[in-house]
């Protein structure tokens, strides 16, 4: 199984949990002399089931990005991180760079009213969330090809 088949089995999983979690919730109660559609007890053990096949999931999967590498070397584990952490960059560049834009709405009628000025280059800043959002999706695409070609340890 290749890495990436991984992936989407371990997310289907997880969306199948939740389902069940959910059809158990509205079952685990009904009205007097009613029956449930579904007995949570049933449900629970079908749940189960899929969490201990998660867990198998889950670990092959750190498993693989512990040890697969990408041709620069780095580990698929290593990318990833630093995939995350380039999202993380570009959020925070991009809310300041919007945060320091005056809204258009909010220009000022007279010459009484507040002034605001941004305390940042909006356009150094804009470039550097663009940047950092080119250089994620690179990465991210990098890491999408190595998940369809690396086996499942």
């Amino acid at each position: 199984m290749k890495l990436a088949e991984a992936l989407l089995e371990r997310k289907s999983i997880k969306e199948q949990i939740d389902n069940l979690k959910e059809r158990a919730r509205q079952d685990v109660r009904v009205q007097e002399g009613d029956e449930p559609s579904e007995l949570p007890e049933n449900l629970y053990a079908e749940m189960e089931k899929l969490v201990n096949r998660l867990e198998e999931m889950i670990i092959a999967i750190n498993r693989t990005n512990i040890s697969a590498t990408l041709p620069d070397g780095q580990t698929l584990m290593e990318a990833i991180a630093r995939r995350d952490m380039l999202k993380m960059r570009y959020q925070a560049v991009k809310d300041l760079s919007e945060a320091a834009a005056p809204e258009r709405s909010l220009w000022r009628q007279t010459h009484t009213e507040v002034k605001f000025k941004p305390t940042i280059s909006i356009a150094e800043w804009r470039k550097k969330a663009d940047d950092l959002a080119r250089e994620y999706r690179e990465l991210d695409n990098q890491i999408q090809a190595a998940n369809w070609n690396i086996e499942l340890n």
